[in-house]
């Protein structure tokens, strides 16, 4: 720990402090330590600790947590920690550093709770205990987490040491500071960090479902509310939805799409501004992430009537069968893309039986082709995890080219979209968009939805939305 105390992070508006006022803060305070049992992720980071010290030998690996995030002046966006890093270390305090030693030890840099000697505790916006909380001790976070934890005060001094390092770069500025870069190491330690969380153990399968329990609760608390979903529109679906985050996660896995009627041809549309309007449908693509931030991420397009008009509900059988052809297909030993090409078959020949296809449907299939996803836009799948668009940073050939082993997690979620401007569709499918996700894991010899408790069949969704609606 440096030895001059580091000035508190104040604000122009915040009133003087008087000597006599500081040194009568800093008497009078209970400062001992708490009892911390181990946390659930500790045996399972180790070993994730050690993989990826076996994957880079003899050299060092620096994993930072990451810092606050500025939304606006002064003022913060809540802190996430950077996912690598939890994952390898299970911490979820701002400012700490993970790093792997050559010997393949490991230590975490991180910055603990202010003692009561210094001002910072009662004067500090950003870490004092007395504006933003509590934070754990170093000692607190060795209990719980089970490695070794040091100030991150003595990270500069300790990465100057000789070494080969590799830094998982992007996230924290300050640490990518203290060791030059180099693409390529620091690049190929990305792109294992990623391909490391493509198989999930039992532990991240367990919090993944419990993302997928909770999310069904959200969807079923926003059409409990339906009358004042009615009334206020696409922004009451998105806060009751959060509400049920906030209440029993972390928060939202990412900013919720609510979009009624046309909106729903906007893929990411998060502005959620909209009316819900009766006749039409609503597209609700939302998520809860976990405490542990492992989060969900599924889609329901619901008749804001309560039932679906004939159209509406031809539309939504076709995005049905299609996603139920993208879930058979998928099993180990098959392309990542399985489930997306299955997918793609149903709903070219949707769009062929609805004469859209200014080609045949093999024709549109046909990889150089593709005029099909004009009204389908999107890949059908994505890996999921503790982020929603998870394992990003994988090389093309373990992932988008990859083949599924079991254990991983992906999304399944086909949709049609006509937009309210496509003069090459018949008037009354202008300003549609469906579309249906669930949340899959690979078993031994094909798939398990985590979240196959939200209805998906159209009679079913009906009788679902009756019934919260009382």
């Amino acid at each position: 720990m440096n030895d001059v105390p580091k000035e508190p992070k104040t604000e122009s508006h915040d009133p003087a402090v008087p000597e006599a006022y500081a040194a009568f803060m800093r008497t009078g305070w209970d400062d001992r330590e708490r009892e911390v049992a181990p946390h659930s992720i500790t045996p399972y980071a180790a070993e994730r600790r050690a993989r990826l010290a076996a994957a880079f030998p003899g050299e060092r690996l620096v994993l930072p947590g990451g810092t606050f995030k500025v939304r606006a002046a002064d003022t913060d966006y809540r802190f996430r920690s950077d996912t690598a890093h939890t994952y390898f270390s299970g911490n979820q305090t701002s400012d700490a550093v993970l790093v792997i030693e050559p010997d393949g030890s490991s230590v975490l840099y991180a910055r603990p709770r202010s003692g009561r000697e210094s001002d910072e505790f009662f004067r500090d916006r950003q870490y004092g205990a007395l504006w933003a909380g509590r934070r754990p001790s170093l000692g607190e976070l060795e209990a719980s987490l089970g490695l070794p934890v040091k100030h991150v005060d003595s990270l500069a001094d300790d990465l100057s040491t000789s070494a080969k390092t590799r830094v998982h770069r992007g996230v924290s500025g300050d640490v990518d500071a203290l060791v030059a870069a180099d693409e390529t190491l620091d690049s190929d330690l990305a792109r294992v960090v990623s391909e490391m969380r493509l198989v999930k153990d039992e532990w991240e399968i367990g919090e993944l479902q419990t993302a997928c329990d909770i999310t069904t609760m959200g969807f079923e608390d926003s059409v409990a509310e339906w009358d004042k979903v009615l009334e206020y529109g696409e922004r009451w679906l998105e806060g009751t939805f959060f509400r049920r985050a906030r209440a029993m996660g972390n928060d939202l896995g990412y900013d919720s799409i609510v979009a009624g009627g046309s909106h729903a041809t906007t893929l990411h549309w998060i502005e959620n501004s909209g009316p819900i309007v009766p006749g039409q449908l609503v597209l609700c693509d939302m998520g809860v992430e976990g405490h542990n931030l492992y989060t969900a991420d599924v889609t329901r397009t619901m008749p804001v009537s309560g039932t679906f008009s004939p159209l509406q509900r031809d539309l939504y059988t076709l995005v049905l069968r299609a996603q139920e052809a993208g879930i058979g297909a998928l099993r180990p030993g098959v392309k990542f893309t399985a489930g997306h090409d299955a997918a793609m078959a149903v709903l070219a020949h949707g769009l062929g039986d609805l004469g859209l296809l200014p080609v045949s449907v093999e024709e549109a299939l046909d990889p150089e082709s593709r005029v099909y996803a004009r009204w389908t836009l999107h890949g059908t799948s994505h890996m999921l995890g503790m982020d929603v668009h998870d394992c990003g940073r994988a090389a093309p050939e373990s992932y988008k080219d990859g083949i599924l082993a079991e254990g991983m997690v992906l999304t399944v979620e086909p949709g049609l979209y006509f937009q309210e401007d496509d003069l090459l569709v018949p008037e009354e499918l202008r300003g549609i968009g469906i579309r249906i996700e669930d949340d899959v894991v690979v078993t031994g010899d094909g798939v398990r939805n985590l979240s196959e408790a939200l209805p998906r069949e159209p009679d079913a969704v009906e009788e679902w939305m009756a019934r919260l609606r009382g």
